[in-house]
C-alpha cells in the first residue's frame, strides 16, 4: 500500500526547546510564533503584501500591523478604539516599517514580562481604572492570537510568492 506522506528533511524551524517552568514554556512558544510571523512578512513584495488574499480583505501586512496593536493593548496598556482598522497598515508604511514596529513592540513587551515571575499576578500595564489580566491569561491569549494569525500569514505568503516554512 503506498504511503500518502513522505518523510523529508525539515526545512523550517522546529518548536522551541524551553525550560521546564510554565512561564519559560509559555514565553518560549510565544516568542517562537512572534519570530515566525515576522519572518513570514519580512521581505514580502509590494503591492501583494497589502493586497487582500481572501474575500474578507485580510492581507499579510495588515496581519502584522494588527498583532502590533494586540501586543500593545495586552502587555503595554494601549487603548484601541477601532480593532478593524488595525488590519490595514498605513499607505506610507513600508514592509520594513511595519516589521520594525512589531519587533520593537515585542521587545518592549518582553522587557515588561522579564519582571513578571508569578503568572497569577496582573500584567503591570499603565492603564489606570482598567483591570489588567493575569500574566498567564495575557501570555495564553497572545499565543492563541499570534498562532492563529501566523497560520493565516503562512497561507497568504504562499499565495503571494510560493514561500513556505517558518
Amino acid at each position: 500500500m503506498p504511503t500518502a506522506f513522505r518523510r523529508s528533511r525539515r526545512t523550517d524551524a522546529p518548536p522551541p526547546r524551553t525550560g521546564g517552568s510554565e512561564i519559560a514554556i509559555l514565553r518560549g512558544f510565544l516568542d517562537y510564533l512572534r519570530t515566525s510571523i515576522a519572518v513570514k512578512v519580512d521581505g514580502a513584495p509590494e503591492p501583494q503584501v497589502r493586497t487582500a488574499g481572501v474575500p474578507s480583505g485580510t492581507n499579510l501586512l495588515g496581519l502584522l500591523n494588527h498583532l502590533t496593536f494586540v501586543e500593545q493593548a495586552t502587555f503595554l496598556g494601549a487603548k484601541v478604539t477601532n480593532w478593524q482598522a488595525t488590519f490595514q497598515a498605513a499607505p506610507e508604511d513600508s514592509v520594513a516599517d511595519v516589521v520594525a514596529r512589531y519587533r520593537n513592540t515585542v521587545e518592549r513587551a518582553n522587557k515588561l514580562l522579564d519582571g513578571c515571575t508569578d503568572l497569577g499576578t496582573p500584567i503591570p500595564r499603565p492603564r489606570p481604572g482598567h483591570p489588567a489580566p493575569s500574566v498567564r491569561w495575557a501570555l495564553v491569549h497572545m499565543i492563541e492570537e499570534t498562532g492563529r494569525h501566523a497560520g493565516h500569514a503562512d497561507i497568504l505568503r504562499e499565495l503571494i510568492d510560493g514561500a513556505t516554512g517558518r
